[in-house]
């Protein structure tokens, strides 16, 4: 195949990928009642463990008082709670709530039970290719992210 045509098909399949991994966010996001922001920070909570509102917001890439507010809806439905911090009872830590983690689990558990199940199809030198394009994709993503915010 011409390098040219193989470097459309990884374009396309990556793009795809991506538009997939979308696609199921929005559902989790719609099934659970909550905006793409507040998914995030139930997944930072789910994957990383309790934090503070300021982690949170750099995890969810929102501003302290979107946080602030996204933090009082989850809260609000039963998802996060805010507890003190056992070292420094002046900071509040969130945590996410068991039955909103086994909410997650429930609805991510298969893609990444089987994503597991495909990874194993290949051998470790051929991972080691998928992670280097997959890392090296993330930077450019992040990359752009940050020119677009900067303002072009």
């Amino acid at each position: 195949m011409p390098k040219q045509t193989s470097l459309d098909e990884a374009s396309r399949a990556a793009r795809e990928f991506g538009d997939a991994a979308e696609a199921v966010r929005l559902a989790a996001a719609a099934h659970l009642g909550v905006n793409r922001s507040d998914l995030r920070i139930l997944a930072a909570l789910h994957v990383d463990g309790p934090a503070s509102a300021g982690a949170m917001a750099a995890a969810a890439e929102l501003s302290p008082a979107a946080t602030t507010e996204a933090v009082q809806r989850l809260a609000a439905r039963g998802l996060v709670r805010r507890d003190t911090d056992p070292a420094d009872r002046r900071r509040a830590v969130i945590g996410i709530e068991p039955a909103a983690a086994r909410q997650l689990d429930t609805l991510f558990g298969p893609v990444r039970t089987g994503g597991r199940r495909i990874g194993q199809t290949f051998t470790d030198a051929e991972l080691a290719v998928v992670v280097r394009f997959l890392d090296l994709g993330r930077d450019l993503q992040l990359a752009a992210a940050e020119r677009i915010r900067a303002g072009g």
